[in-house]
């Protein structure tokens, strides 16, 4: 297979992917649908936080190829409170140094990609994320030695395919 029909295959595969998660989130109802409703469409998620009041937080990422992270609330009763995609320049304003990146992760969900540089001490932790109508951007949290937020950056997603959306 050419690299261009590889490519051309991911992105028809990302953009399906992207209809697929707008269609799931159109099939549930705040207060209606319930956890089990919630699994039967997106599966089994990365990771559940737990709630004050003794609810939960199913996080369903979708990086590193895609462009969001879905954080889906569940009430202490099962059923569904919100669905928030969490990768938005609200959610990356809130990031600030000296947060933990436990922190940072509850926030944003997992990453698409984390590189450690030993000779500065310094973590990169990156997300992709689009812009609209279709640019992918980067947000980068710099931590130290500590797991500490040292700053942030964000900017274009320069390894994306000609910096064009390519599926959320």
């Amino acid at each position: 297979m050419t690299i261009a029909k590889l490519l051309g295959a991911t992105l028809l595969g990302l953009a399906l992917l992207t209809g697929c998660d707008a269609q799931r989130i159109s099939e549930l109802q705040s207060g209606q649908s319930t956890e089990a409703d919630v699994r039967d469409r997106f599966g089994v998620p990365e990771n559940t936080w737990p709630e004050p009041g003794g609810g939960h937080t199913l996080e369903y990422n979708r990086q590193p190829a895609g462009t969001e992270n879905f954080m889906i609330t569940i009430g202490a009763d099962g059923k569904l409170v919100a669905v928030r995609q969490v990768l938005t320049q609200d959610n990356f304003a809130r990031v600030q140094p000296g947060m933990g990146m436990d922190e940072v992760r509850r926030l944003l969900g997992k990453p698409a990609k984390t590189t450690r540089f030993d000779l500065s001490g310094e973590t990169h932790v990156d997300w992709h994320y689009l812009v609209q109508p279709d640019t992918r951007m980067l947000f980068t949290v710099v931590t130290g030695n500590d797991g500490r937020v040292l700053r942030t950056q964000n900017g274009p997603d320069l390894n994306a395919p000609q910096n064009q959306g390519g599926g959320r």
